[in-house]
């Protein structure tokens, strides 16, 4: 081989080495760049995740019953907290259970009507949106997995203003009243503008499809002097939800950072930074695929042993709870806990309600078109 065709064969493998070289730089490079990114978007979130009010429950209070396998359960409670109170000593208003489906992502939402009696961690027997006001959510968490065999470990929880921020942020929600709720929506409305210090202008007191800002929207929720009372209320709750799910996953990244500033800071959760990662990538895909109220089967009575005033009973507190299994999680042979037939009886004892009684209407239709026909 001549020196001349060695020499070039020489430049060759050097050309080819610096190819090499750069490849690897490159590579380095972009590895670096995912890395810095992915740094960003964590410490993004440690900043929003410092806005929140975010708290540590002990678990092994929670009187988590058994694994429910694929689906992850959150406790929503919305507080009659006037002066922004979030971790006990306030009602909880609005109780709900979120249950996610991590295969398919559909979601299913459940309203505890907050007059249910149901027990309590000393054994009494009280409604069911005291639990908050005694324990904060680590109370009312308990007492949910305590009465329904479940195992909710996490929670959100949020006051009047949190929310009127979300929908304003969002463009308002339209909703279909009749003329009875319009009336009401602006009678509530009076109130709820106070309470979050915003100005309000009457909307039409006439039926039909209406847009209604965050304090109408609001106000529309907490209707509770209308046919089906605080039943129709619970169901009203979850027509707002829906709605307001509906923008969001429609909403731009700006109006969406937006909401989060106004927000998280009326906030409580246990939820973790790993957890909200999580459900802001899954965001887009979830779906509330249905929506009910709890107990299925229900009456209301004024004569319960020991207490004063009217309370929402289950009428078979066991059939109750196998009925919201199958609902949640598919499980048509669900069994009922030893926990869960002891408040059972328990109920019975105080009430008097057997499963003879003859049960309330606790859907109306309307706008909650996918609401459980009970």
């Amino acid at each position: 081989m001549s020196r001349k065709h060695t020499d070039r064969m020489t430049e060759k493998e050097r050309r080819k080495l610096r190819k090499k070289r750069g490849r690897k730089r490159a590579f380095i490079l972009i590895s670096e760049l995912i890395i810095l990114s992915v740094l960003c978007v964590v410490a993004y979130g440690i900043f929003k995740l410092d806005m929140l009010d975010t708290r540590t429950l002990d678990k092994e209070k929670l009187e988590v019953y058994k694994d429910t396998g694929e689906y992850t359960n959150i406790a929503l409670f919305g507080l009659d907290s006037r002066e922004g109170e979030l971790d006990g000593g306030v009602q909880s208003d609005t109780i709900m259970i979120a249950s996610i489906n991590n295969q398919t992502n559909d979601v299913k939402i459940i309203s505890v009507f907050r007059d249910t009696l149901l027990q309590q961690s000393n054994g009494s027997y009280e409604k069911a949106n005291s639990a908050y006001t005694m324990g904060g959510p680590q109370e009312a968490i308990s007492m949910l997995n305590r009465n329904l065999d479940l195992d909710i470990q996490s929670y959100v929880s949020v006051n009047f203003n949190a929310l009127v921020d979300v929908i304003d942020e969002l463009g308002g929600i339209e909703v279909n009243l009749t003329a009875e709720e319009a009336f009401y929506t602006n009678g509530y409305a009076a109130e709820t503008s106070k309470v979050v210090g915003q100005e309000m202008k009457d909307i039409k007191e006439e039926a039909g499809v209406q847009l209604l800002d965050g304090v109408h929207a609001v106000s529309y929720a907490r209707i509770r002097y209308t046919e089906g009372n605080d039943f129709k209320r619970t169901e009203r709750q979850r027509i707002v939800l829906e709605k307001v799910a509906e923008k969001a996953k429609k909403a731009n990244l700006f109006t969406l950072n937006k909401i989060v500033d106004k927000v998280f800071p009326q906030i409580s959760t246990n939820l973790t930074l790993p957890n909200m990662l999580g459900f802001a990538a899954n965001a887009a895909k979830y779906n509330i695929v249905e929506t009910s109220g709890f107990p299925y089967s229900v009456t209301t009575s004024e004569e319960v042993a020991d207490h004063e005033g009217s309370y929402v009973v289950p009428i078979n507190m066991a059939d109750n709870v196998k009925r919201l299994h199958a609902a949640l999680f598919g499980d048509e042979l669900y069994e009922p806990s030893s926990k869960v037939w002891e408040v059972h009886s328990d109920i019975i004892s105080l009430t008097g309600i057997t499963e003879d009684t003859l049960e309330m209407q606790t859907s109306f239709g309307g706008e909650a078109s996918n609401e459980e026909s009970q």
